[in-house]
């Protein structure tokens, strides 16, 4: 299994702070030639609020957007 230390840099959605952020990415996926994307979720020191970075495992960011949670579908009930 292969791993890499990558380190990312990005400025935070909300509130235009810069981060930084160290990772460590394990997987067969790292190593495939189609430039594979990776995603984390990373709060902001500054506000707190949760970035979801999309980055390639040489270390370039791809997108900075905010996380949004999942939201569950309501079923009706049975009684």
């Amino acid at each position: 299994m292969v791993a890499l230390q990558v380190v990312l840099d990005f400025v935070c959605y909300f509130c235009d702070h810069n981060v930084g952020v160290t990772l460590k990415c394990e997987g067969k996926g790292l190593v495939e030639e189609d430039r594979p994307v990776a995603s984390v979720n990373v709060p902001c020191p500054t506000c707190g609020l949760v970035n979801q970075l999309l980055f390639e495992p040489s270390g370039t960011v791809r997108r900075v957007a905010p996380y949004r949670t999942p939201r569950h579908i309501l079923e009706p009930s049975l009684n």
